[in-house]
């Protein structure tokens, strides 16, 4: 039986890490129309690894802010494979206020292992950057629905991810870092990964049950217009709820853990 839940999970973790999800601009054009990407932190650059910008979504404008992996290697480079710097998270907060002046709904699509870990991101405030990020959407007074289209993890994913409602793929992982990382800092050997993402327990069913999330959706909607009409639904509903109420709900989900 733990042999079939670990083979379960590694095949989980491996759909989560499946090409078909690394390109973050193919899906954000299939779910809206008139994407208008915005670009810079308006203090150091741009940071290739998030995407935002604003859009329509069935005639309602919104924001649409994702991580961004890129396939080809060089944009994967460029992308530290996924990894946002601090300019990524300011850039990914200008949006979220710009969208909140203008009353957009924002949604946030992640696949990334976490933030970048490199010494220039630590010495330009990248803790202090996903502090802030996370702080200020708890009080972003517009909805906020978050997709885990492929991997989430550590801080990186949860500075994109403090939202009304947290969706996550069938094959998709939610964790505090990635299971070799857990893996090399528990047993100091990284190839035990199969064994520490069991442990972990970041599978989308264990984390709907322990209620860290709040949707379980096919994989097979990524591209679809199943997902596009649930995305739909949910902010209509998101959009009718009391201000106040709905981020009293918010802040509650968080504080629990």
């Amino acid at each position: 039986m733990g042999d079939h839940k670990m083979t379960q999970t590694s095949q989980i973790v491996t759909g989560a890490r499946s090409d078909q999800k690394a390109n973050t601009t193919e899906i954000i054009e299939a779910l809206v129309d008139d994407f208008f990407e915005c670009h810079g932190d308006q203090l150091t650059g741009d940071d290739s690894a998030i995407i935002a910008g604003l859009a329509t979504l069935n005639g309602q404008s919104v924001a649409i802010i994702a991580t961004q992996k890129g396939n080809t290697l060089e944009e994967r480079l460029a992308t530290h494979f996924g990894s946002p710097e601090p300019a990524g998270y300011r850039k990914a907060l200008r949006v979220m206020h710009l969208a909140e002046k203008l009353n957009f709904p924002i949604i946030t699509l992640i696949n990334t292992p976490g933030a970048y870990p490199g010494a220039d991101a630590e010495a330009a405030g990248q803790g202090q950057m996903i502090a802030k990020n996370i702080r200020e959407m708890l009080a972003i007074t517009v909805p906020i629905l978050t997709i885990i289209i492929g991997e989430a993890g550590s801080g990186g994913a949860l500075a994109l991810a403090c939202s009304d409602q947290i969706w996550m793929l069938e094959n998709s992982m939610y964790s505090i870092l990635s299971p070799e990382g857990f893996a090399a800092i528990m047993w100091k050997d990284a190839h035990r990964a199969d064994e520490a993402a069991e442990l972990m327990r970041l599978t989308p069913e264990w984390l709907l049950k322990q209620h860290a999330i709040h949707r379980i959706i096919p994989d097979a909607w990524l591209r679809s217009p199943k997902l596009k009409q649930a995305i739909i639904t949910e902010l209509t509903q998101l959009s009718a709820q009391d201000t106040a109420e709905r981020l009293q709900e918010r802040q509650h989900f968080f504080r629990k853990f």
